[in-house]
């Protein structure tokens, strides 16, 4: 059973979202919040498997709420929910810590089967959508971090326990390839990538594949296209 807590400031919205969810024999509603301090507080109290996260809201916005979430240890996913598919709000949510995002007109199968990745741990997010949105806003926004870093990316701290295999396909992965595509074009096995990537993963302290990406990034492994 897929705890999820729902942070909304609109009640129809989080009416609408607790109807959808409580008709699914997996998931359970635990608990709705108004602001993003709501969000925080009940994160922290409730300890959802889900935090369903909208962005404009009051006292403190849905980004805020993640950040402060995710540098908190807990072990709740976010799931951003935005306007639009590509804009500055799902940038700062990945950035943030969010596991994903989703447009707010996304149909109910798309927000049931994308809470139900974020729950086992996949993320919510296109490897190539990911990289549009580093691409578009890494250098506009302060709290990209893509400028820093050491001149040579193998020497970062953050990458220096990766075998070079490792280092390889994390720079794949920040360049948007799939795991088959990584298979198919570094001639392995698509097990044998899925291994790899749980490492990486384990290694460098990445919650999942989009903040993997985006400490390829951050590391220099890729630059803005």
């Amino acid at each position: 059973m897929t705890s999820v807590l729902i942070v909304d400031d609109q009640p129809l919205q989080r009416f609408g979202f607790r109807m959808l969810l409580e008709s699914q024999d997996d998931m359970t509603v635990a608990g709705e919040g108004g602001s993003g301090a709501d969000a925080v507080r009940m994160a922290a109290g409730i300890r959802p498997d889900v935090i369903l996260m909208d962005v404009r809201m009051p006292d403190m916005d849905g980004i805020e709420a993640t950040r402060r979430i995710v540098a908190s240890g807990s072990a709740s996913r976010v799931l951003i929910l935005t306007t639009f598919d590509l804009d500055e709000y799902a940038y700062a949510g990945l950035r943030a810590g969010a596991s994903g995002f989703l447009i707010k007109d996304a149909l109910p199968e798309e927000l049931l089967s994308g809470i139900r990745a974020v729950a086992t741990g996949d993320a919510v997010v296109a490897p190539r959508l990911t990289r549009r949105l580093l691409d578009a806003f890494v250098d506009q926004l302060p709290s990209g971090g893509a400028s820093t870093g050491p001149a040579d990316p193998a020497g970062h701290p953050l990458l220096a326990s990766l075998t070079d295999r490792e280092l390889q396909i994390l720079t794949v992965i920040g360049q948007g390839w799939t795991n088959t595509e990584i298979a198919a074009r570094l001639h392995l096995a698509e097990s044998t990538v899925k291994t790899h990537v749980g490492r990486i993963l384990a290694k460098t302290g990445a919650r999942d594949r989009v903040q993997a990406v985006i400490l390829a990034y951050d590391t220099k492994l890729v630059r803005p296209a």
